[in-house]
């Protein structure tokens, strides 16, 4: 019985490798090295975010969306649920609301329009003659926004700028009077003020709660709500039973990082047309916006395009509240 001369084992004759540690035995019939282990499996890359034209299963109930190029936010046309792409990639959307229709047809929306006519935007007249080239209901994306603002400012106060310029002038001419001479020739005392003039500037702040809508589709910039506030506190969670038959629900293709930058421009907006309706002299203004997570609203609009003597207009109609909410001549 021969040793393995690498580790000692016992070896049964003719042996052509040591059993216990592999290595082969010098001078056995055929003996050879053995064969070099297989190289590691390579590691599977990291799953990456879904291609815009690679289909991917829908969060709450697993059906296929297949995303546009350019979608950053999808609604799934199955149950509703919305996803959007940030940069971890697709997520599900924690909170998605709805505002119900209330104006199910163009007949009652054409009633809001008429309406609001005496305000200005169109005559009677010229709606009457005006020829509808397009009119449908679509419900619209928005990212509503939580914001808290604070604005800090200088302003004149106008009363003490007044008061101070007409002191002067009134010390200016008694002064005058007194150099030379009252209409009888007496001398009139004048009291001499000392000190430094009066400052009129004054410190103010103010601070607002918002909840701003942001349209969540770049190409419907039309949409985007100004002087136009939606009934945020009568929105429900979305629900697909409750969208009408013919009616498109309509994907976004704005991040929920840039709807909380537009947003904050938006604010900061509101922030200096209220200060400077509190005040009409404002300088050194300086606000802080802060922005939190946002939900997605689905808002449902008509839109009617019109035309009249060649000229074109839109005109949209909150189809909840039943009131005209954008125009564009």
């Amino acid at each position: 019985m021969a040793a393995c001369p690498n580790c000692g084992a016992n070896l049964p004759p003719n042996a052509r490798f040591c059993f216990s540690c592999g290595r082969p035995v010098a001078g056995a019939a055929g003996g050879s090295p053995p064969p070099p282990p297989p190289p590691p499996a390579a590691a599977a890359p990291p799953p990456s975010p879904p291609a815009a034209n690679k289909p991917i299963n829908c969060p709450s109930c697993g059906a296929p969306l297949k995303p546009v190029f350019g979608e950053m936010v999808i609604t799934c046309d199955y149950c509703g649920g919305s996803v959007s792409l940030g940069g971890a990639g697709w997520k599900e959307i924690n909170k998605h609301t709805l505002l119900l229709p209330k104006v199910t047809t163009a007949e009652e929306a054409l009633k809001a329009v008429r309406a609001f006519m005496d305000q200005g935007f169109l005559h009677r007249k010229d709606f009457e003659e005006s020829h509808i080239a397009e009119q449908k209901l679509s419900f619209v994306p928005f990212w509503i926004v939580p914001a808290s603002a604070t604005t800090n400012f200088v302003y004149t106060d106008a009363a003490v700028a007044v008061g101070g310029t007409v002191g002067s002038i009134a010390a200016a001419e008694l002064l005058g009077s007194a150099l030379g001479g009252g209409r009888r020739g007496g001398i009139v005392p004048v009291p001499i003020m000392m000190g430094s003039p009066v400052n009129s500037n004054r410190q103010d702040a103010i601070s607002g709660q918002y909840e701003f809508p942001v349209v969540a589709v770049k190409s419907m910039s039309a949409y985007q709500p100004k002087d136009y506030q939606f009934k945020l506190d009568e929105r429900t969670f979305f629900d697909k039973k409750a969208i009408p038959d013919g009616a498109l629900v309509l994907n976004g293709d704005l991040s929920e990082d840039a709807a909380k930058h537009a947003a904050q421009a938006f604010v900061m907006q509101l922030q200096s047309e209220a200060a400077h309706k509190k005040h009409h002299m404002v300088s050194q203004l300086k606000s802080d916006v802060q922005v939190s997570d946002a939900e997605l609203l689905h808002v449902p609009v008509w839109y009617f395009l019109l035309e009249h003597k060649g000229q074109k207009s839109m005109i949209l109609v909150d189809s909840h509240a039943g009131k005209v909410m954008q125009t564009v001549a």
